[in-house]
């Protein structure tokens, strides 16, 4: 087994158990709608993070079909995990009732089948596909960073976690390790999109589990959450 092989079924791996931490934070959307009150159940959570969250991933799906050959390394992993993403969406537009949710979640699920339907008609599919989906992944990355930071600033703000799942982001840190070690393996010309967005990621995911350490510690994190309160 080759380099590549062995590298590219560890990062799959990794991206199903990174499934699993997106499972997790769905089951913990679920409990607390048996408990919270209508629009409490996803308080904190971040709508711009998962969504780009959701891209992130599609976008890698596609990338995955455009590739010569086919990566499907990267092609069922994020597949799966985007699906779970839009899941996730769903529940914050039925649990916040807002315009932006259900904007948020209905690109998602469009774009899920338009891309499902791209993969189907994949001998159809010309060589700019490749070129697309790179700019989209160099585009989403900006636009993670940009996501993850709004959910560390409403940590921050407010001196709770929340709704957050500290499993996903767990999880998903270990996902980005591998896909680190998986895009070298690819080499430069086509590995450096799956290079950038999983070190973006992976130092995301550190500070918002540091963040779970400072809720607990930090007395300004406490002032903050009675402020709240009050």
């Amino acid at each position: 087994m080759s380099a590549y092989d062995l590298l590219g079924a560890i990062n799959s791996l990794f991206i199903f158990i990174s499934v699993l931490g997106v499972y997790s934070q769905l089951r913990k959307i679920w409990g607390r709608k048996r408990t919270q009150r209508t629009g409490d159940a996803t308080a904190i959570l971040s709508l711009n993070q998962f969504t780009i969250s959701f891209l992130a991933y599609f976008s890698f799906f596609v990338y995955g079909y455009s590739l010569t050959p086919v990566n499907h390394y990267l092609l069922w992993p994020r597949l799966a995990a985007a699906a779970l993403v839009v899941v996730i969406l769903y529940e914050i537009f039925r649990d916040r009732r807002s315009r932006l949710a259900r904007f948020c979640f209905c690109l998602a699920i469009i774009s899920l089948v338009l891309g499902i339907a791209g993969f189907i008609g994949l001998d159809s599919i010309g060589p700019r596909t490749k070129l697309v989906s790179t700019i989209l992944i160099v585009a989403i990355t900006l636009l993670l960073a940009q996501g993850y930071a709004h959910q560390i600033l409403l940590i921050i703000r407010s001196g709770s976690t929340g709704a957050v799942d500290i499993r996903m982001s767990q999880f998903i840190l270990m996902m980005d390790i591998s896909t680190i070690a998986f895009a070298c393996s690819m080499g430069v010309a086509d590995g450096w999109p799956l290079l950038l967005l999983a070190c973006v990621s992976g130092i995301t995911k550190l500070i918002i589990m540091y963040l779970f350490f400072w809720v607990r510690v930090s007395p300004r994190a406490l002032a903050r959450r009675e402020t709240l309160r009050g």
